[in-house]
């Protein structure tokens, strides 16, 4: 907990109760890829008292504050993970809504190379493959 309380107060956030079980919740998760609804179900699980819209509320506050990366996969369904400072792209699966990290150089400096044609720099970028499996 003293690691979660110091993370929090890092971002610049005080340290309560919510924000901290939320903290946890998401460096514990096998998933690195949760909706606050997701968020809610493990807390209620544990046998937490927090709400969903406090949920929802603190996963905006930590979005702010730089502790976490919120995706819009599919359809507007927003998904958060942790923001560990390695850059990845995803692909999600539309038969499963499995979510696949992945690192490709080659893919990285043709972005590059694509901006730099048209005269920009490129300062970011957030790549999404939709797949499904092969039959």
């Amino acid at each position: 907990m003293a690691d979660e309380n110091q993370e929090l107060r890092k971002a610049g956030l005080k340290v309560t109760l919510p924000r901290v079980k939320i903290l946890q919740i998401l460096e514990a998760s096998e998933t690195r890829h949760l909706s606050a609804e997701d968020v809610y179900k493990k807390l209620m699980a544990a046998g937490e008292d927090v709400g969903l819209a406090t949920v929802y509320r603190v996963l905006t506050q930590f979005e702010t504050a730089g502790l976490v990366v919120r995706h819009n996969f599919d359809g507007g369904h927003s998904v958060f993970e942790l923001e560990r400072g390695d850059h990845h792209d995803h692909m999600v699966c539309v038969e499963t809504g499995q979510v696949i990290e992945f690192h490709n150089d080659q893919i990285e400096a043709l972005q590059i190379a694509i901006a730099e044609e048209h005269g920009f720099e490129l300062t970011g970028h957030s790549l999404v493959l939709y797949v499904r499996p092969k039959d």
